[in-house]
């Protein structure tokens, strides 16, 4: 019976019960993912931890970081890195943004990038960084600025081996001892 009496009744109520259920406001299909889902995310005051193979290396702090183009890029302003690898003593970098590309472990830093080795005394300015987690290698393809107690170095390029230790600077290079 109760059935039935829908099935006569619905001219009556179904069109109140169709409006109700409409979506509201505009649907943007440019918004609408038809992949699969992503996680996007915007947070202040973030804290980074780097891993490999088990062991922290880096600890990365920065006042913003989102997602970039997709979830595996993680992007970030005003970054204050430390590199506490295993064996080696601490060095700080700081740069005004900065990117993560999970998925290749490669880090960039950009903008007034400035690397303090404490120990050594040294400070590089520069105004790209990368490093390569894999190699670990930092490569800073533009002009660089190295400043220790006893000498000034300036160069177009650096690359530098954490693993070795050992710097390659490259395109009109420039020391003052």
């Amino acid at each position: 019976m109760v059935p039935l009496a829908l099935l006569v009744t619905s001219p009556f109520w179904e069109p109140a019960v169709a409006r109700f259920l409409t979506p509201r406001g505009e649907i943007n299909p440019q918004q609408v993912s038809t992949g699969p889902t992503s996680q996007h995310f915007q947070m202040d005051a973030v804290v980074i931890t780097l891993t490999s193979e088990g062991k922290q290396e880096w600890q990365i702090n920065a006042e913003r970081a989102m997602t970039g183009k997709d979830d595996r890029e993680i992007k970030m302003v005003e970054v204050d890195a430390r590199y506490i690898g295993t064996e080696k003593p601490p060095t700080r970098i700081t740069s005004r943004k900065g990117k993560y590309y999970i998925n290749d472990r490669h880090l960039i830093l950009q903008r007034e990038v400035v690397v303090r080795r404490p120990v050594s005394k040294e400070v590089l300015y520069t105004d790209l960084l990368h490093y390569y987690d894999a190699t670990k290698m930092a490569v800073s393809p533009g002009e660089v600025d190295l400043q220790a107690p006893h000498f000034q170095l300036q160069g177009g390029r650096m690359d530098y081996d954490l693993s070795t230790d050992g710097y390659d600077f490259s395109d009109r290079v420039k020391v003052d001892l």
